[in-house]
C-alpha cells in the first residue's frame, strides 16, 4: 500500500470569504514537498467578484482592491491541478481547504482525487502534551517562523514546517510503539495514517534503543540517570549569581531572615511582600543548610506546583543538579495496567482511540506519568478516569517495576526538595506519620492553608453515586430485613436528592439525615462504609452543596487543628499577609500555641498604581444584566489602550455573563473554565494569544504573570467570603466564643489579603508595570472602605477617578 502511494505532498491552505461551503477563494498557497525536502511553493491571490467583509480584511489584511488585480479561479485552476494531482494534499484542517479547492476545481473540470491528511490530529497523537492545536500556537512551540499569519503561503510554508517536524517525530518513534499505533490509526481523519504507514515500512526490526524499555508489550521511557549533585554556597549572593539572577535588596534580606530561623527551635512565620523573589529567597538558604536533609515545599495549588517545577525547580536542578520532584495525590498519575486493559479493549469511540494512540506516543516521552501533562483530556473525562491509578499495587503486576506512582513515591523519598500542594500534604501526612520526620518543611502562601486544613478535616460525598449504588445492592438482597432497610434508606436518599430547596426545610433534611444515618448503622454493610463515614455522629455539621453534582458534605464543630495533623523538624509559614489583624494571625487560625514571627517591610510599589472607578454605580442599585453589561463596557474601553488585560471575578455566574457580553461584541478573549484549564490559560494569556483573560478562583492568589511587561488587572469586585459558607459560619461562631468581632478580626481582613494578594499577580519582576483598577464603589461609601484604602495606600499609589479620567491617566502611566 504504501509503494503506491505517492512520496510527494502537496500543502496547501486557503483564504476563503468565509467559513462555510458556498465560500470563496481569494488567496492559495501551495508548498511541494518531495523526498522531505521543500522543492516548490505556488501563490496566488484569487478574485471572488465580492466584496470582502470587515472580519475577513481584519484577519488576513487582504483588501477589495488588492483582490481587484487578481486573477479568476478559473485562470489559475489548471495550473493548481496540475502542481498537485500527483500529491499526498496536506493541510492543517484538511477538510476545510480539500472540499474548497475540489468544489472549485470540479467546476472547471477537474476533479481531485488526491489523499489527504490533516496535521491538526497528527499534531495532537505526536505532540501529545501541547495546550492548543492551532496553526499559530504549533508554530510558536515549535518554533516554526509564521510572520504573517491567515496569508495563504505564510500558513502553507509554516504547515510544511510542522508537517516535516510530524514526520521526523513518528519516525523516531520504536517500531513497537509504531505498530501499535498502526493497529489504531484508521481512527485519524481520512489518510492520515499514511505517515504512520510510511514510517512502518521504512524503520528496520533492529532491537530497542537503551532509551526505551519494553514492558508487557509497552513501550517506556527508561528513567535517566541522575548527575551528582552540587553543594550550594552558603553565600547567598553567589548562589544567585550562578543562576544567572540579579541580587536583590529585599530578597537578600528574606533570606537571612529564613536562615536565622534555622536557630529557633519553634515554627517560623516570616511575612514579605510579593514580588521580591520569595521562593529562591527560602530554597537558597534551606538547601545550601540542609544538604543531607530533604526539603519539603507545599504550596496551595497544582497550578502552583507545576509553575514551580517548570521554573525554579528546573534551573535548581540545571545548575546544581538538585534532586527536585513534585508529587500528587495517586489519581493524577497514569496506572499502566488500566491503559493497557483499555488497549485491549476494541472500542468504537473515534475521539477514545485517537487519545490511545496520543498516550502511547506520551509514554515514549514522559519521566512521570502525570496526566497533568495531557492537557485536552478534559473531552473525554470519563476514559481518562479509567486510566487514574487508585494508589494500590498488586506486587505480580507486570509493570510494578515500572509503576509511576510508585516511583514517584521512590523518588519523593530520595529528593533534595519535594513540592507538593497544600491538599496533598495533608492527605499524605495523615496517612504516614513518619512523613515529616527529621525535614524540613516550608509552607507558602500560608494564609491559603487554613481553608485547606479545614477543607481536608470535612467529609463529602456524591449522593446520585450512592443512589446508583444503592439500586444494586438491593438486587442482590436476600434476607427480608436488608431489602426492608435498602428500601427506606433509598426512598430517604431520594427524597433528599429530589427536594427543591433545602435553605428553607433545614428542620425536614435534618430529620431524613437521621433517619438515613440510623439505616446505614443498623445495615452495617462495607458498601454504605463512606456514607456512613459523612454521617459519623462526630461530624455534626452537615450539609448540601449542589453544583454540577448534589454533594453531601460534613464537618466538627470545632475548626481543624494544625499541630495534631503535621509535625515537621523545623517548620516555616511564609505569606505576604500572615498579621489578619494586631490581634489575630495566621498561626492562631491554626492553632500554633508557639512561634517566632519575623517580617520584611514593604516599601510603597512606584510600578504599581491603583484606581478607584468613582462613577461606577452602586451594586445595590443595578440588575444582573445591567451590571454585566457595565462590567463588559469597561472592559471593552480598557482594551482599545492595547495592554493586556486581565479581570477578577468573585462569582462564575457574572464572569460567563460577562463572557458572552464580550462574545457578542466579537471581542476575542480567554474565559476560566471555557477556554481551558488555569494553568493552560495562564500560558496562553502570557504568549499573547488573546489581550483579555477573565477569571475567578485560583487566579485571586495563586497565579503569577511573570512575562507580561505591562498590564491592566480589573477587580470587578472586593472579595469576601460568602458569609452562608459553613467554613465562615463556624469561624463567625468561633470568635464570637473568644471574645472577636467576626467581620473585623476576620471577615475584612481576608478580604483585605486576599485583595492584596490578587494585586500582586502581576508584580513578579521589578521592570514590571500594571495599573489597577477597582470597580466596586463599596471602597469609598462604606464605613470600612476608608481602613482599607489606608492599608492600600501604604503600599500603592490610590487615586479615585472617574473613568475617562482614569483610561487617560493609565495610558501615560504605563508608557
Amino acid at each position: 500500500m504504501v509503494e503506491q502511494i505517492s512520496n510527494k505532498y502537496a500543502v496547501v491552505d486557503l483564504e476563503a470569504t468565509g467559513s462555510s461551503v458556498d465560500a470563496a477563494i481569494i488567496q492559495v498557497g501551495i508548498v511541494i514537498i518531495e523526498d522531505g525536502v521543500i522543492r516548490q511553493t505556488y501563490a496566488t491571490d484569487i478574485n471572488p467578484h465580492q466584496s470582502l467583509t470587515s472580519h475577513i480584511i481584519d484577519l488576513t489584511g487582504i483588501t477589495d482592491q488588492q483582490l481587484a488585480q487578481a486573477p479568476d479561479f478559473s485562470q489559475v485552476a489548471g495550473d493548481i491541478y496540475r502542481l498537485i494531482e500527483d500529491c499526498v494534499f496536506v493541510a492543517h484542517n484538511v477538510t476545510f481547504d480539500a472540499n474548497l479547492l475540489a468544489e472549485h476545481l470540479f467546476w472547471e473540470g477537474y476533479e481531485l482525487k488526491t489523499p489527504r491528511v490533516d496535521t491538526v490530529e497528527l499534531a495532537q497523537v505526536f505532540f501529545p502534551t501541547l495546550e492548543k492545536y492551532s496553526l499559530s500556537r504549533l508554530a510558536k512551540t515549535l518554533g516554526v517562523e509564521l510572520e504573517q499569519a491567515h496569508t495563504a503561503i505564510a500558513d502553507a510554508t509554516a504547515t510544511a514546517e510542522i508537517f516535516l517536524l510530524l514526520m521526523e517525530k513518528i519516525k523516531q518513534l520504536p517500531r513497537h510503539t509504531l505498530e501499535q499505533l498502526a493497529t489504531l490509526a484508521d481512527n485519524l481523519i481520512f489518510e492520515s495514517r499514511l505517515l504512520i504507514d510510511r514510517a512502518l515500512a521504512e524503520t528496520p526490526k533492529i532491537p530497542l534503543s537503551p532509551s526505551y524499555q519494553l514492558v508487557n508489550q509497552l513501550v517506556l521511557k527508561r528513567q535517566p540517570a541522575k548527575a551528582k549533585p552540587r553543594q550550594l554556597s552558603r553565600d547567598f549572593d553567589k548562589n544567585i549569581a550562578l543562576l544567572g539572577l540579579q541580587p536583590r535588596f529585599k530578597q537578600q534580606l528574606f533570606a537571612d531572615k529564613v536562615y536565622q530561623g534555622l536557630f529557633e527551635d519553634r515554627p517560623s512565620l516570616i511575612q514579605a511582600p510579593s514580588g521580591i523573589g520569595k521562593t529562591l529567597g527560602y530554597l537558597l538558604p534551606l538547601l545550601s543548610q540542609l544538604f543531607q536533609q530533604q526539603l519539603i515545599l507545599a504550596v496551595p495549588t497544582k497550578v502552583l506546583q507545576d509553575q514551580l517545577m517548570d521554573q525554579e525547580a528546573r534551573l535548581l536542578s540545571q545548575v546544581f543538579h538538585l534532586s527536585c520532584h513534585s508529587i500528587k495525590s495517586p489519581t493524577n498519575y497514569l496506572k499502566l495496567d488500566a491503559f493497557q486493559k483499555s488497549l485491549q479493549r476494541r472500542d468504537d469511540n473515534r475521539l477514545l482511540n485517537r487519545y490511545k494512540m496520543q498516550l502511547l506516543v506520551w509514554l515514549c516521552e514522559t519521566e512521570t506519568g502525570d496526566l497533568d501533562d495531557i492537557k485536552q483530556k478534559q473531552r473525554l473525562a470519563t476514559y481518562f478516569d479509567e486510566l487514574r491509578h487508585d494508589g494500590s499495587l498488586d506486587e505480580s503486576s507486570p509493570f510494578f517495576e515500572v509503576d509511576f506512582w510508585r516511583l514517584n513515591t521512590l523518588a519523593s523519598q530520595r529528593s533534595q526538595l519535594l513540592i507538593t500542594n497544600h491538599a496533598y500534604l495533608l492527605e499524605k501526612s495523615s496517612r504516614d506519620h513518619r512523613f515529616l520526620k527529621k525535614k524540613t518543611l516550608v509552607i507558602d502562601e500560608a494564609h491559603r492553608f487554613f481553608s485547606a486544613l479545614e477543607e481536608f478535616s470535612r467529609r463529602q460525598l456524591v449522593l446520585t453515586e450512592v443512589s446508583e449504588r444503592l439500586g444494586d445492592l438491593l438486587d442482590k438482597a436476600s434476607d427480608h430485613l436488608t431489602r426492608r432497610l435498602l428500601e427506606s434508606l433509598d426512598f430517604e436518599l431520594k427524597q433528599v436528592i429530589h427536594q427543591p430547596s433545602f435553605s428553607e426545610q433545614e428542620t425536614q433534611l435534618d430529620a431524613r439525615l437521621a433517619k438515613i444515618r440510623q439505616d446505614v448503622m443498623e445495615l452495617a454493610m462495607e458498601e454504605l462504609s463512606d456514607l456512613a463515614a459523612v454521617l459519623d455522629p462526630d461530624f455534626s455539621l452537615v450539609w448540601l452543596e449542589n453544583s454540577s453534582q448534589l454533594i453531601l458534605k460534613s464537618s466538627r464543630e470545632e475548626l481543624a487543628s494544625f499541630p495534631a495533623l503535621l509535625e515537621a523538624d523545623k517548620l516555616y509559614l511564609i505569606s505576604a499577609s500572615l498579621q489578619l489583624t494586631s490581634q489575630v494571625t495566621v498561626a492562631d487560625l491554626l492553632q500554633l500555641p508557639d512561634y517566632h514571627f519575623d517580617l520584611v517591610e514593604e516599601s510603597k510599589s512606584k510600578n504599581q498604581h491603583i484606581w478607584v472607578d468613582k462613577q461606577f454605580p452602586d451594586l445595590t442599585n443595578l440588575s444582573e444584566s445591567a451590571y454585566e453589561q457595565l462590567i463588559a463596557q469597561r472592559i471593552v474601553s480598557l482594551q482599545a489602550l492595547k495592554y493586556p488585560l486581565f479581570v477578577l471575578f468573585t462569582s462564575k455566574k457574572t464572569l460567563f455573563a460577562v463572557s458572552e457580553e464580550l462574545e457578542k461584541l466579537n471581542l476575542p478573549h480567554l474565559c476560566q473554565e471555557k477556554s481551558g484549564s488555569s494553568y493552560a490559560l495562564k500560558k496562553r494569556f502570557e504568549q499573547g494569544e488573546a489581550e483579555i483573560l477573565l477569571a475567578t478562583g485560583t487566579f485571586w492568589e495563586g497565579v503569577d504573570f511573570h512575562e507580561q511587561d505591562r498590564m491592566i488587572q480589573v477587580i470587578t469586585r472586593l472579595p469576601f467570603d460568602n458569609p452562608k459558607d459553613k467554613l465562615v459560619e463556624k469561624i463567625n461562631r468561633d470568635y464570637r466564643h473568644k471574645g472577636y468581632d467576626p467581620f473585623d478580626d476576620y471577615t475584612l481582613p481576608v478580604m483585605t489579603l486576599r485583595l492584596f494578594q490578587a494585586l500582586g499577580r502581576g508584580q513578579r519582576r521589578q521592570d514590571q508595570k500594571s495599573a489597577l483598577l477597582i470597580l466596586d464603589n463599596r471602597l469609598l461609601r462604606r464605613s470600612y472602605g476608608a481602613k482599607v484604602c489606608r492599608l492600600l495606600q501604604d503600599k500603592y499609589d490610590l487615586r479615585q477617578e472617574k473613568s475617562p479620567q482614569i483610561l487617560s491617566e493609565i495610558a501615560e502611566f504605563l508608557l
